[in-house]
């Protein structure tokens, strides 16, 4: 049995977050992925990003089926997926089973040759394992099951109690979430606090907001099913797009993941974030001691929400697809995403695992014990199912982009919308 080299991990690191906290991210191999060992036994390779929480369930496969299993493992899924997206279209160097992220999942769906129907191999009995929405985004329009779900990025929204007590505001957890059961009382919270004068913002940035409340609408806020953008003919996404615009005023213009950011964490600069399951570890390893029992999570307003997550697929260029189909079924079965979910916190896609003790009774002593497995589980549970289009990617960068030229009072709303829709457009040819 291989023995992969022990990794300190002592609380999750978020996948997008990693350029900002670690000095450099690994580089996938060129090699082809998996092969066989010089003892002629198979060895598979499995690509991920950010922390997967496989140590464990890695060793236990290799132990229970005899198959020899490398991780090769990116820090930061800006640095993995180019690299992916290059080993995918020269047909050699990635590994036998590979992690895609969420937003890059309907791109992949596109190159119908690249990557196994992993319902030859057994998964297309698998649908009751998985949310629906997350099965859903995981099946291609033509019923090829591309990928398998693991983890889901289920929402709360963290609030400095501090800064909520110096407003005037209550610090329950369950009388704050109280405040803001829809967006526009979030910002009337906001317009409350910023008048109470407490030196912080109410929040960091619109930006992330954009990508939750477009999410909490469903259906496709981008692009339909047959690549077309339909931003302009989706009402939700002007919507979610005015909706995030009307609170710029409330932000400290802070862009995501920035150092600017990190140390707006660090100096209690602003009062609320969304908080998907995996932002916990960020807040933790960025706060730190200092901000223990500080940060608390409550309800997202709009009834829960999703950010982030990803799925497991098989490459056709692996030597071993069969094998490879096994593991990818073996690390998101409902044992091996609580086993993921009890290594690294991160949220299972499957309802059994959800509804689990493990889950609805785990709690984060960081966040004064608040019940984040059923905070987040709850939310993700009554998700309407999102299409993200094979240019998802792109049309967020000219999002993010416009919406950070309104929040810092660079261009009106309405010209932002106007920039926003003309680059998706370029994006997507």
């Amino acid at each position: 049995m291989t023995k992969r080299s022990p990794t300190t991990r002592p609380r999750p690191v978020p996948r997008a977050a990693a350029a900002a906290l670690a000095g450099g991210a690994l580089l996938l191999a060129t090699a082809c992925g998996g092969g066989g060992g010089g003892d002629g036994e198979v060895t598979l390779t499995v690509d991920t990003f950010g922390v997967m929480g496989y140590e464990a369930l890695l060793e236990r496969f290799e132990e229970e089926h005899g198959i020899r299993v490398e991780e090769r493992n990116v820090t930061d899924v800006a640095d993995y997926t180019p690299q992916l997206q290059q080993n995918i279209a020269s047909g050699s160097g990635a590994g036998d089973v590979v992690a895609i992220e969420e937003a890059n999942i309907a791109q992949f769906m596109l190159q119908k040759e690249a990557f196994v129907d992993l319902a030859e191999h057994g998964a297309a009995g698998l649908e009751e394992n998985f949310l629906d929405w997350k099965w859903d985004q995981g099946t291609a329009p033509d019923g090829r099951i591309v990928g398998l779900g693991t983890d889901i990025g289920g929402l709360g929204m963290c609030y400095d109690t501090e800064l909520f007590d110096q407003a005037g505001l209550p610090t329950d957890r369950e009388e704050v979430g109280g405040l803001w059961p829809t967006w526009d009382e979030y910002a009337a919270t906001g317009e409350e606090f910023a008048e109470a004068d407490t030196g912080a913002a109410f929040m960091s940035t619109i930006q992330p907001l954009f990508r939750v409340v477009t999410a909490q609408a469903g259906g496709e806020p981008f692009q339909n099913t047959e690549g077309e953008l339909v931003i302009e003919d989706t009402p939700s996404t002007r919507e979610a797009y005015d909706t995030v615009t009307g609170m710029s005023d409330l932000s400290a213009a802070l862009p995501i993941w920035s150092e600017e950011w990190n140390a707006a964490i660090q100096d209690n600069a602003f009062a609320t974030m969304p908080c998907p399951a995996w932002m916990l570890g960020h807040i933790e390893n960025t706060a730190g001691e200092a901000g223990e029992g500080r940060w608390d999570v409550a309800a997202v307003p709009g009834g829960g929400g999703n950010w982030g997550g990803s799925f497991l697929a098989v490459p056709a260029q692996s030597e071993h697809p069969e094998e490879a189909a096994e593991l990818a079924k073996f690390l998101t079965s409902p044992e091996g995403q609580l086993s993921a979910w009890e290594e690294a916190n991160t949220l299972p896609s499957s309802p059994e695992a959800l509804e689990s003790a493990e889950v609805t009774e785990f709690t984060r002593p960081y966040f004064n014990d608040a019940p984040v497995g059923a905070i987040f589980g709850a939310t993700a549970m009554e998700l309407e199912p999102v299409y993200y289009g094979p240019d998802t990617q792109a049309v967020d960068d000219a999002f993010r982009a416009a919406l950070e030229s309104v929040e810092q009072g660079q261009a009106t709303a309405d010209e932002g919308w106007e920039t926003a829709v003309s680059g998706s457009e370029r994006a997507a040819g």
